[in-house]
């Protein structure tokens, strides 16, 4: 007698009650890793000052989430839903106040923090530069890891990677287009080999060729080596193209979660779908 069994929103598979339960088990352990990124009812506060007065606020409440390996998820909200807020958490930028983020079935908590940022790489909206060259930049995250060697030759393919040639290496920062520093931030945080890339916001002071070409680049790199991406935006159209899955947030609460075009065409309720009217009001 088989019986078809979720487990933890990623993958459906038989149970064949004749195995014994140690198979089952390992089973479920396989499919467990396709889940990369798993968060069980997080919550964030923040305590902020007010005239001569402190208030806790709630910036994010009881968030479940689940990202499955290789996938491209948006997280998607207007300004101050706490979006950024999430990704710092899941590199461990800033600490979880209660719940729990897993990445590969493994706690972040119980996870050195400098392998967790090599495997959970973040970029920032705003790319940050050294006034140094190009190379100069890319290597800066093994220097923080330690390395001593300086990989050229991986520079270059994490060069190719994000569409530019070698002959950037050599360019002073300074002489850099934004969306060009853009790419190079992203280059930096591939030369850790991540499992996971945060992107927060990273075509928002782009204009609209270059932030073309960042989503394209994203969808490549998920093409090619399979990376497992977040995307953070509050712009609906841009959701739309990347065409994946969706986390929406709003006042801190997770919305609606599921395939963007799906939620687009039948909002799961009010909220969504003023959302993208543009009908929502803050309060």
């Amino acid at each position: 007698m088989k019986l078809q069994a979720r487990i933890h929103s990623c993958v459906f598979f038989e149970i064949d009650k004749s195995r014994p339960a140690w198979y089952f088990a390992v089973r479920q352990r396989k499919y467990l890793k396709m889940c990369k990124i798993k968060l069980d009812k997080v919550v964030k506060k923040r305590k902020i000052r007010e005239n001569k007065s402190v208030r806790e606020i709630t910036v994010l409440d009881k968030i479940d989430m689940k990202i499955p390996s290789g996938e491209i998820c948006t997280v998607l909200g207007p300004s101050g839903c706490g979006k950024s807020t999430l990704l710092r958490l899941l590199n461990r930028l800033e600490e979880t106040s209660s719940g729990s983020i897993f990445l590969d079935g493994e706690n972040i908590k119980d996870m050195d923090v400098i392998r967790l940022r090599k495997k959970v790489g973040l970029v920032f909206q705003v790319p940050v530069m050294m006034d140094e060259s190009v190379l100069e930049n890319i290597f800066y995250g093994l220097k923080i890891e330690g390395k001593k060697e300086r990989e050229k030759e991986k520079a270059i393919r994490c060069l190719d990677l994000i569409g530019l040639n070698e002959n950037f290496l050599a360019r002073d920062s300074s002489q850099l287009s934004i969306g060009e520093k853009q790419r190079i931030s992203i280059a930096r945080t591939l030369m850790l080999d991540p499992d996971v890339l945060l992107l927060d916001e990273p075509t928002s002071a782009l204009d609209p060729t270059a932030t073309l070409s960042i989503e394209k680049l994203v969808l490549d790199l998920n093409a090619r080596i399979g990376l497992t991406t977040l995307f953070v935006t509050h712009d609906i159209n841009q959701a739309l193209r990347l065409g994946r899955q969706c986390v929406i947030l709003i006042d801190g609460k997770k919305i609606d979660e599921g395939n963007i075009r799906e939620i687009y065409q039948n909002p799961g309720n009010e909220l969504t779908r003023k959302f993208f009217r543009g009908e929502l009001r803050r309060e």
